[in-house]
């Protein structure tokens, strides 16, 4: 079976055409005829194939914004279906069919129906026109090289489709975490490991996983696909040169090609705005309209709680029978039981549990809070107050939103729908489900405005960066959940704005390519002192002695600060831990852990010990550190399609790699684990954007690859060069500069 499906990729990868595909060849290929609008609509593009869409009426403009979608992603949202859906076993074939089981079991598209009963009036007629368009492009245009390699055939969306797509795109990135140490419950170490968890408020993104591919395949869809990382920055305009609100947006995400955003301009009766598209979806996460421009970072709200259901009597536990058709092999079929507290996580085989568990899990993504509405509204808003406004009742994944207004105003505020909790879960992140006071948050849920906020704050600025949620307007938060960011990117991010009493948008963007992380220049200044009768750390000591934590492409000493984390860190770890190959990637291993606890933990040991462990791991670091050159030789931004994974022949799908700077928590995110040798960073900065109020035509955007996700389309990854320099795509909102700038026009005509 593995011989046959491995023959059918190869038999599929043949089939698809490495040939270059000019720009003007991809946009005279837009299946525009047949177009189902009412009035006629124009599309420029510029030469990077951002499109600027301009229609007479809203439901043209959105049916014209899910064709463009469909022409420049068909392949990524095919895949993001699949994934949202449950239906990989699909493409994969039984490889996959767990992974299915489990994602049927979390099932993104649960609360779909109730959604779309709730829609106002005119979210339910532009979600038509979108997904009409998006129709429009998938059963009319050639289909995507990619989906003879995938066996794929062209089929229409649902709008539950796109829902389910959405709340794929809201997951809770708590999951990562739990998933990380469920298997410890019970484990005579387990009450520290929850201690120093929550103490240290990791998000374990590259948490100790069992090394099974179905289940890292599984943490790559939930950790690659939502919204898990940002910075985004706010300037008043009594701090700006312009005299404009300045705003700055910089998502963190996977590093695989084409980019999880696409930049889009638009303009009818009622939008007129420009900005960042998620595939798929039909609104703007980050942009600006004449009058306000925002970005969001992802909070890490705890949105999700798990449940001990073990003794729930059987009558609360329904059972629903799922078939999963699986490539080459026959339909099979797997149970899903839903509790009053949600769907039976640990019936899913390739999730690491306990033996005998039965965990539920209860997230706000299976409530019918509204994204879509809370988004159209949003991108329409005149001010402040109407930006927040619009967030009422969105839901997933919880944002911290920051605006910038014309008018020179900034603000701040947290949009989300969350439990209304009193405290964090102090022994098990696992609730008895029997245990009224536990199940009790679920019985009022929180929303944006019953959330502080603040506008126009004394500093004349605002940033944002996964940190901890913080008082806003004088009102303190909320338990909005356990694992945040590290506050040292946060913390630079202000420091770099309060050094700039007259910003401009190049000081913006010049902070959004920052690589120092004074945090990390802390602690190697500790380790340091530490290390200074280790004869063996004498090359590191060299090395680290003054480095000010800036991992800047030609530096050496951030190489020898890592190996040497790598090599220390396993040594610190419980001696039954330190022989597991996951170690590297173990919760100890995060940068919150590292920053809370590694010089406590090496100064608590005996001082033998102490010592014997310095020498170790500076023996070894030190060999590590004469074979590797500088940062950027040994730290590499390589660019690929998804397609990279697939085993034997994704080699295929990578076209090279740079050198990078910047790590794990630095303004401009590379993020990597414990390194010893040459790697690739696989999440953080991918997608930049700033604005200036003052300037209706001051926008501008860059991708990590490019706008068209066509394989040898000449806009495939033709923004990697701007990355790699610190440039940018200016996208206009005046007519006159669009029409400068975007010459390359497709028309659009009713139907006769």
């Amino acid at each position: 079976m593995l011989r046959l499906l491995l023959l059918l990729f190869l038999a599929g990868c043949a089939s698809i055409d490495p040939r270059p595909v000019g720009v003007d060849r991809r946009i005279a290929a837009l299946p525009a005829a047949g177009a189902a609008i009412e009035r006629p609509v124009v599309i420029r593009w510029n030469r990077h194939m951002v499109p600027w869409v301009e229609a007479e009426t809203d439901r043209d403009l959105f049916f014209a914004l899910g064709l463009v979608q469909g022409h420049l992603r068909g392949a990524q949202i095919a895949l993001m279906r699949l994934a949202a859906r449950g239906r990989l076993s699909e493409v994969a074939g039984p490889f996959a069919t767990e992974i299915d089981h489990a994602l049927r079991i979390l099932d993104f598209g649960r609360a779909a129906p109730a959604i779309r009963a709730a829609w106002p009036e005119e979210t339910r007629r532009l979600m038509a026109a979108f997904v009409a368009g998006l129709n429009h492009a998938t059963m009319r245009a050639e289909p995507p090289p990619e989906f003879a390699l995938l066996g794929l055939a062209p089929e229409p969306y649902t709008e539950d489709d796109l829902l389910a797509i959405g709340r794929l795109a809201g997951t809770d990135v708590n999951w990562l975490g739990y998933l990380s140490i469920l298997p410890a419950r019970g484990t005579p170490g387990f009450a520290r490991l929850w201690e120093r968890t929550v103490a240290a408020g990791t998000s374990a993104p590259e948490a100790a996983l069992p090394p099974d591919r179905r289940l890292a395949l599984v943490r790559d869809i939930l950790a690659g696909t939502s919204r898990a990382g940002s910075n985004t920055v706010a300037v008043a305009g009594r701090r700006s040169a312009s005299g404009g609100a300045l705003i700055g947006s910089d998502p963190h995400l996977a590093l695989n090609l084409p980019n999880l955003w696409l930049a889009a301009g638009m303009r009818s009766p009622s939008f007129h705005a420009v900005g960042l598209m998620v595939p798929g979806l039909p609104f703007l996460g980050v942009g600006r309209n004449p009058e306000i421009g925002w970005g969001g970072t992802n909070m890490r709200a705890a949105s999700s709680d798990l449940f001990d259901v073990s003794r729930l009597p059987p009558e609360q536990f329904r059972t629903e029978t799922v078939r999963i058709r699986q490539r080459l092999w026959f339909t099979a079929t797997r149970e899903v039981r839903i509790t009053p507290l949600g769907p039976v996580l640990t019936d899913a085989s390739v999730l690491p549990r306990r033996p005998g568990d039965v965990i539920a899990l209860r997230w706000v993504g299976h409530e019918p809070t509204d994204e879509i509405t809370a988004l159209l509204a949003a991108a329409r808003a005149r001010n402040g107050q109407e930006f927040r406004a619009a967030f009422d009742r969105f839901g997933v994944s919880a944002q911290n939103m920051l605006w910038a207004g014309r008018d020179g105003s900034i603000g701040q505020f947290y949009a989300t729908t969350i439990p209304a909790r009193r405290e964090i879960p102090r022994e098990d992140p696992v609730l008895d489900a029997r245990d009224a006071a536990a199940t009790a948050p679920w019985q009022r849920l929180l929303r944006t405005p019953d959330l502080p906020y603040v506008v126009n704050p004394r500093e004349g600025f605002l940033a944002s960066a996964n940190n901890r949620p913080e008082p806003l307007g004088g009102r303190t938060p909320p338990v909005l959940g356990y694992f945040f960011s590290d506050s040292d990117r946060v913390a630079r991010l202000r420091e770099m704005l309060a050094a700039q009493p007259r910003a401009t948008a190049q000081d913006i963007m010049a902070i959004q390519a920052d690589t120092r992380s004074p945090r990390a220049g802390r602690l190697a200044a500790a380790l340091v002192e530490r290390l200074g009768g280790t004869p063996e750390a004498a090359p590191l000591i060299e090395a680290l002695r003054g480095w000010d934590g800036d991992y800047r492409v030609d530096a050496r000493a951030p190489v020898a600060f890592e190996v040497l984390l790598a090599r220390l860190v396993p040594l610190l770890q419980p001696e039954e831990r330190q022989g597991e190959t996951g170690n590297r990637r173990s919760p100890e291993s995060q940068w919150n852990f590292l920053t809370a606890f590694l010089l406590p933990d090496l100064d608590a040991l005996p001082p033998g010990r102490r010592a014997a462990v310095l020498r170790e791991a500076s023996a070894a670091a030190a060999r590590d550190f004469a074979a590797l050159g500088t940062w950027g030789d040994m730290h590499r931004l390589r660019v690929s399609h998804w397609l990279f994974n697939l085993p034997v022949v994704g080699g295929a799908f990578a076209y090279g790699d740079h050198p990078v700077g910047g790590s794990r928590e630095t303004p401009m995110k590379t993020s990597h684990g414990l390194v010893t040798q040459r790697h690739a960073a696989s999440f953080g900065s991918m997608a930049r954007h700033v604005s200036d109020m003052a300037d209706p035509d001051a926008n501008w955007f860059t991708l990590w690859g490019g706008q068209d996700g066509w394989l040898g389309s000449a806009a495939f990854a033709d923004q990697v060069p701007l990355w790699l320099e610190r440039r940018s795509i200016r996208i206009p909102l005046r007519r006159e500069t669009v029409a400068a700038e975007f010459p390359r026009v497709t028309r659009l005509e009713p139907a006769r």
